[in-house]
């Protein structure tokens, strides 16, 4: 009769024991995806402001070289007499 109580109370604790295990697992899954999405998100954000550093270098390098033209005409307007 012993045994067949701790049947009786030991099968739904061993299912209970599961459902709780694969919540755990479950939501260490979650997590371990959340984690990697920031990650990859972190580096793709990484990589996009590696590249709009460098189109920022060249347009400023782009700017000076005009700013140096603009100067060099003005200069020549008025090595010829005109006012610029």
């Amino acid at each position: 009769m012993v045994t067949a109580i701790a049947a009786l109370i030991g099968g739904p604790v061993t299912v209970l024991g599961a459902m709780y295990g694969t919540r755990g697992a479950n939501k260490a899954a979650r997590e371990g995806s959340a984690v990697t999405g920031f990650n990859s998100l972190t580096d793709q954000l990484q990589e996009e402001l590696k590249e709009k550093r460098t189109e920022l270098v060249a347009a400023r390098t782009e700017l000076a070289a005009e700013k140096a033209e603009s100067a060099r005409l003005r200069l020549l307007v008025q090595q010829l007499g005109g006012t610029p």
